[in-house]
């Protein structure tokens, strides 16, 4: 089984009007996307998770749309076993003046294969 572990820098991006909240790392070069339910996942040529995109991010993750707009540092890490992948996000955001972590995780079924991966990124 393969398996990425890394760190690097990446970058965060939320699109207040269509409610999108973007994840991505810097360090690893874009092949394609898998879309499952209200999240795409973004592969590298290896098929590593090299970002992701929520979809209806507010109410899925519970957050006003203006915070976020304030997202700090962000890891995540994906297994996959059996046809179902988990999506472990950490990110932080500002709350007036306090730093707040969500950890949402994220089951879906996917129709294809994806190595593991574990990413830790700062923006």
């Amino acid at each position: 089984m393969r398996h990425l572990n890394g760190r690097g820098k990446g970058e965060s991006d939320y699109d207040y009007k269509h409610d999108i909240l973007f994840f991505k790392t810097k360090d690893r070069e874009y092949s394609k996307s898998l879309e499952l339910n209200n999240i795409i996942l973004d592969t590298d040529n290896e098929g590593f998770i090299t970002g992701m995109q929520i979809l209806d991010a507010s109410n899925f993750l519970q957050v006003k749309p203006m915070i976020l707009k304030n997202i700090k540092n962000f890891e995540f890490n994906a297994h996959n076993e059996h046809g179902k992948i988990e999506v472990r996000l950490t990110f932080q955001m500002q709350i007036r003046n306090k730093i707040v972590e969500k950890n949402p995780i994220i089951l879906q079924e996917t129709p294809m294969y994806l190595p593991s991966s574990t990413l830790q990124v700062s923006a």
